[in-house]
This record gives C-alpha cells, sequence and structure tokens, in this order.
C-alpha cells in the first residue's frame, strides 16, 4: 500500500499539481481610498524625502494610491525602481503628482508649485513661519487649500514629534561635522576628536540644553570628549543632565565670564540655542570668537533663526564654511540633508501612520477631531487661517477651527 502511494504522489507530482501557484497579494479595499502624491523637491539642497519605499508599501497595501514625481528619492539613495516595486506610480509629469488629493512634501511648496495645486487640496510640510511672506500664504488661500504644518505635529506625549527626531539627527550629526573640521584632511589643526590614555581628551562647549544640545553632548560624551553645556534654563539642564546620567557633563547658566573663557580655552563650539518666535539670541560676540584657538570649529545649528554668533554666516552643502579671526564657521540651516537617507526613515515614520490615519478615520477633519495633536499642526483649512499666531503676524482675519467647521456644516 505504502509502495502504491507513492506512486501517486510521483504521479500528481509529474503533472505539477504540487508546485506552488502564483497568487495575488490582497489589497484592502476601502470606500476611503487616499490618493497621495510625492513631489521632488526642487528647494535648494533639500535632500530628504517624506516617504519610503517599505512606507510605500504599507500605505498601497491598505488601499491607498501613491503617485511619485519620478527622481523624487534620488538624493536620499532610494531609486523609482524601488518605490515602482512596492506599488507606487512613477509620474514623469509634475503635474500628474499635483493633482493627487494629498501632497506630502519636505519643503514648502514654491509659488510655482502652488499654482499648480487644486483647490481643496490637502498639503502636508514644512511651512516655516519665520520666512513665509504674505504672498506666499495667500497663495496657499486663494486655492482653499488644507495646510497641515509639520514642525507643528504633536505625538502622544506632546512632543513636537518631526522637530524633536530632527533635532536628535542633528545633534548627534553635528558633533561628527566637528570631528571632521579638527582633523587635519579639512584644515583643521589635526585633532581626534576624543581622547585616549595618555592624551587629554577635546573640549567640546554646546549653548543650549535642548535635544539638539543633549543628543550632541551624548555623542561627544560617546566619543570621550569633555562637554560643557550652556543654558539659560535650570531645568532644561537638570534634564538633560538626568537623561544622560553622567556626572562628566559641566553644566551651567549662561554666566558671561565663566562662558567667554570657556569658549577660549575649548576646540570646538556649537550653538544650539532655539527661540520660540522670531529670531535666536547672540550671545556670543565677535571679540570673543577673536580670542579663540586657531582652528577651532564653530558650528551654529542656530542659523536658520540668525545664528547665535555674531561671527555666524548662512553657508551651504556645497560650500559648508569659512573662516573668520582663523575660526572654523560651519554655519548649514539643513544639516539634517546632509544624512537624507536616515532623515527620510525618520520623518516616515511619523508620516505613514498619520496617512493611514486620515484614511481610517475617512478623511482629514474626522482625524483631526480624534486627534489633538494634529489639529495643532493645521494652519490653513478651507483656505481660512486657523493658527492665530500666523493671523496676527500677517494681520489676516483668524478663524476658530471648530466655529468653521459647525458653519460649514
Amino acid at each position: 500500500m505504502a509502495t502504491g502511494l507513492r506512486e501517486g504522489m510521483a504521479d500528481i507530482a509529474r503533472q505539477g499539481l504540487l508546485q506552488t501557484q502564483e497568487a495575488t497579494l490582497e489589497t484592502r479595499n476601502r470606500k476611503n481610498n487616499l490618493n497621495i502624491g510625492i513631489p521632488r523637491e526642487i528647494s535648494f539642497q533639500e535632500n530628504r524625502i517624506a516617504l519610503t519605499p517599505l512606507s510605500v508599501a504599507l500605505l498601497v497595501n491598505n488601499g491607498h494610491q501613491v503617485v511619485l514625481e519620478s527622481g523624487a528619492g534620488i538624493a536620499a539613495n532610494f531609486s523609482d525602481s524601488e518605490y515602482a516595486e512596492q506599488g507606487a506610480k512613477i509620474a514623469y509629469d509634475k503635474k500628474e503628482v499635483f493633482d493627487c488629493d494629498i501632497l506630502v512634501k519636505i519643503a514648502p511648496p514654491m509659488l510655482e508649485e502652488i499654482a499648480m495645486m487644486h483647490k481643496g487640496q490637502t498639503l502636508i510640510s514644512s511651512l516655516q513661519t519665520g520666512t513665509l511672506k504674505q504672498e506666499y500664504l495667500k497663495a496657499l488661500m486663494q486655492k482653499k487649500i488644507n495646510a497641515l504644518c509639520f514642525e507643528n505635529l504633536r505625538d502622544e506625549g506632546n512632543v513636537l514629534s518631526v522637530v524633536r527626531a530632527m533635532s536628535e539627527i542633528v545633534g548627534s550629526t553635528s558633533i561628527l561635522i566637528a570631528a571632521e573640521y579638527l582633523s587635519n584632511v579639512t584644515g583643521g589643526k589635526g585633532l581626534m576628536l576624543g581622547g585616549f590614555t595618555g592624551v587629554p581628551p577635546t573640549e567640546i562647549v554646546i549653548l543650549g540644553a535642548g535635544t539638539v544640545g543633549e543628543y550632541a553632548a551624548r555623542t561627544a560624551l560617546a566619543l570621550g570628549a569633555e562637554v560643557k553645556v550652556f543654558d539659560s534654563s535650570i531645568y532644561r539642564l537638570r534634564r538633560l543632565q538626568n537623561n544622560l546620567g553622567n556626572s562628566r557633563v559641566f553644566t551651567s547658566v549662561m554666566q558671561p565670564i565663566v562662558l567667554n573663557k570657556a569658549i577660549v580655552t575649548c576646540d570646538v563650539v556649537i550653538g544650539a540655542i532655539r527661540a520660540s518666535h522670531g529670531r535666536s539670541p547672540c550671545v556670543v560676540m565677535e571679540e570673543t570668537v577673536a580670542r579663540m584657538k586657531p582652528h577651532s570649529v564653530v558650528i551654529d545649528v542656530s542659523i536658520d533663526q540668525g545664528g547665535c554668533f555674531e561671527t555666524s554666516e548662512v553657508t551651504n552643502h556645497t560650500n559648508p564654511v569659512f573662516r573668520k579671526y582663523d575660526v572654523i564657521h560651519y554655519c548649514v540651516p539643513n544639516i539634517a540633508s546632509r544624512v537624507p537617507r536616515t532623515a527620510s526613515y525618520a520623518l516616515t515614520n511619523i508620516f505613514a501612520p498619520i496617512l493611514l490615519d486620515i484614511g481610517e478615520f475617512g478623511g482629514l477633519m474626522n482625524m483631526v477631531w480624534n486627534n489633538p495633536g494634529i489639529r495643532e499642526a493645521l494652519y490653513i483649512y478651507q483656505g481660512n487661517v486657523t493658527n492665530k499666531d500666523l493671523a496676527d503676524m500677517f494681520n489676516l482675519p483668524f478663524k476658530d477651527l471648530e466655529l468653521l467647521v459647525v458653519s460649514n456644516q
């Protein structure tokens, strides 16, 4: 009987009935399928992209369509074929991307991009209120755009999720940049950042005890450097020291004599002081920079808000440094674009769940009411300014979001 069974199985195998059969992957069909467009960034040296191929696959498998402009991920080393393999539609005409119901960008759209947008479209991007112009804002309002400013997105812990993620990256990367410009290869003084047996450690001063300062200190300590952190808030200094759990960190308030002494004797100064509104405070004067050791390195992370060094001037990734008083100044505003692939992974972890929730809740407005963190990020709804600070800044009428929705029902 066993012989007969084996012969029967052999006949079935010869007929090919036991071979693996192809089957299409089931895609969830929904009434609230989203049509998501990802345009190629045209802003100067913006290398990041909002969604990675694996996040596109997640959205497509949930019944949503993703239209990607050809070459949108090249700067972050994601090819068109990687996106196409995960179900994205590759568009060679920018207009096809801008016809989508939801646009997800990194940099704020240019005026020519706004002209391509259609009425009632949802935009998820940075808005950079500090550099916004009135005609730019009015162009969005005329198109009755729903604009989500991702800098104001808050998570369940009431933390600004995008700002926090980018600050972590910038903090760690700033120390690696410092190590690069301390080396002899880039015209530095030929120091290795850190120290080892018999050699004193590199001295690093960090201005600001926020997220950037914390991650800069964490990375510098891991490399063996001596770290001093200055901030005007005792609370932030205490929080940083507790988070690091390291007694080797020297912390101090912004006492001018102590601060100036630390700066003129150190090897690296990182400026990471942020202003909640307007320009960042300038805390290091030109005469202090002039007294720094030759070939020291200044990295002004706050340059996008004006900088906290009097000698700072905006640079870019092509020409990132200049010398003043024989001190190397690195003043690139968009440090996260130096490591765009890592930054894109951090961003996609935030944006993909939001897009899935918009689909789950049946649209942007339903999702906004179920998520207070998203509600705060909605700056413009149907062409009306729903953020009071933005309205006051440009002398525009402010519309309360709740009253606006009720009146439209």
